[in-house]
């Protein structure tokens, strides 16, 4: 049985491959489980990251490689002729990354494997035991294990939540939604090509290899998931919602789901922690899904490190809940929605979305703010004017920048010159043209901020949020 001073990590999707590799990459051990035989499915229904995932990605040196893997779409439809226009983002990423999952988990599985997370396959988590010192963690398929702390990613029906008592509350919001992947005749005139009618809706995205991916919905085909599926009725949703349906042929897979609103009222348990779909789903309307889950592991890694190496608290385990819950809810909200607005088949319901879209027509303070929303760039985690901000990609001096800075892992300690603080091992330094000195968290928000600080104020700044300079390394 390993020791306790690891984490064990359940689920090989985006969320759980990014907490691996962080995790590993910070020198702590980690197991992931996964109850799927080894692979990457191409069956998944992700296919866009937001500006400030990509930016998440890019503080990993991985955003380059996905970007060449995907294809960026400037301006995003939503009902009624809306669209959102993301090139102006203040970013790097001024759009949206059209890339199927499975491309993005074997980027994210590949750094994980050699950063040292070890991968263990048909592994299906059904019991877990807490204590004072950690988490014995059971299972079919698998050999009793141990670890310091738990995190379930292991998706909607997560093993790990049932298995610690966390309610997962909420209801469908849309039943038979269906999914296809298919060969067209015809070329869509968009990357993204999207259309709503009011009793039905379709998306159509390419997968880069002759297939598109089809998601559609009809009013009049409420049926279970276990339903028969033809591509006869996937062609009738397309034409209903895109008035074609670009000579859809060839499926190689049809499937139907249901679209629920749920969100577990805490994402911890003690020693075991929910991020992405084992703690929050919601309707797939503007692609936040994976997007999400994402953050919250970028969210979590650097706090289970710092913990298990001894330089941060305990209690800072539980700001990832008070920070990350908030955003979920948002999402759910925004998310639910945006579908509820798209799905509008009543005459009170159509012009509440018919002034919406005036309203975000007419007013760029308003457009730019449900934007930022949906890109992700407007969450924070603090209510000051730079404290618990997102950190914008601050050029430094030899041609670099705050994102490559942040690839160590590290706290970014940005200064206006010289400084006097005690070196860290987990502290980058660098001075910047700005007139604040600013400490970056390694997830990329403003943990600090004060003009002119003095030594002293500096220093106590730094003991606060990474623990005195010789600090021992231990498990908690």
């Amino acid at each position: 049985m390993a020791g306790t001073n690891g984490v064990v990590v359940v689920g090989c999707g985006p969320t759980g491959l990014l907490l691996a590799g962080d995790l590993a990459q910070a020198g702590v051990p980690v197991t992931v489980l996964e109850k799927r035989p080894p692979g990457i499915s191409n069956l998944t229904r992700a296919f866009a990251l937001h500006a400030r995932t990509l930016e998440q990605l890019d503080m990993r040196g991985l955003a380059d490689e996905l970007e060449s893997l995907g294809r960026p779409m400037t301006r995003l439809g939503l009902f009624d002729g809306l669209t959102l226009d993301l090139s102006g983002l203040p970013t790097r990423f001024p759009h949206v990354l059209v890339i199927p999952q499975y491309e993005v988990e074997r980027v994210l599985q590949r750094r994980a494997r050699e950063a040292g997370a070890e991968f263990r396959y048909e592994a299906e988590v059904t019991t877990l035991t807490q204590d004072a010192s950690g988490v014995t963690v059971l299972g079919r398929g698998m050999e009793p294990l141990r670890a310091a702390y738990v995190v379930g990613a292991d998706g909607m029906r997560s093993a790990v939540r049932e298995a610690v008592g966390l309610p997962f509350p909420g209801r469908s919001v849309i039943r038979s939604v269906v999914l296809a992947d298919v060969r067209l005749s015809e070329d869509p005139p968009d990357l993204l090509t999207a259309g709503t009618t009011g009793d039905a809706f379709a998306l159509l995205i390419p997968f880069g290899d002759g297939y598109h991916r089809v998601v559609g919905w009809h009013r009049s085909h409420d049926v279970p998931d276990d339903a028969p599926l033809d591509l006869a009725e996937i062609q009738e949703i397309v034409r209903t919602a895109l008035g074609r349906d670009y000579g859809m042929r060839d499926p190689r897979w049809l499937s139907r789901f249901h679209s629920d609103e749920r969100q577990a009222p805490s994402y911890r348990a003690g020693r075991v922690f929910l991020a992405g779909d084992a703690a929050h789903v919601h309707s797939p309307a503007g692609g936040q899904g994976m997007n999400t889950g994402l953050q919250d592991a970028a969210n979590l890694s650097w706090k289970l490190a710092a913990v298990l190496q001894g330089r941060a608290a305990p209690s800072l385990l539980d700001t990832y809940n008070t920070e990350r819950h908030p955003v979920g809810r948002t999402v759910l909200r925004s998310s639910g929605t945006l579908i509820r607005l798209a799905m509008a088949n009543r005459p009170w319901t159509r012009a509440l979305r018919s002034t919406l879209t005036t309203l975000a027509t007419n007013f760029p303070a308003l457009r730019r703010r449900a934007l930022h929303q949906v890109t992700g760039l407007a969450y924070s985690y603090g209510p000051g004017p730079l404290t618990g901000k997102r950190a914008p990609d601050i050029p430094l001096p030899g041609n670099t920048r705050l994102y490559e800075a942040l690839r160590r892992g590290n706290f970014v300690l940005l200064t206006q010159g010289p400084h006097e603080a005690a070196d860290r091992p987990h502290l980058t330094t660098s001075e910047w043209g700005g007139p604040t000195t600013l400490l970056i968290r390694p997830d990329g928000y403003i943990a600090w901020a004060a003009k002119s600080p003095s030594p002293t104020k500096l220093e106590e700044a730094l003991l606060a949020h990474m623990g005195p300079p010789d600090h021992p390394t231990r498990t908690s």
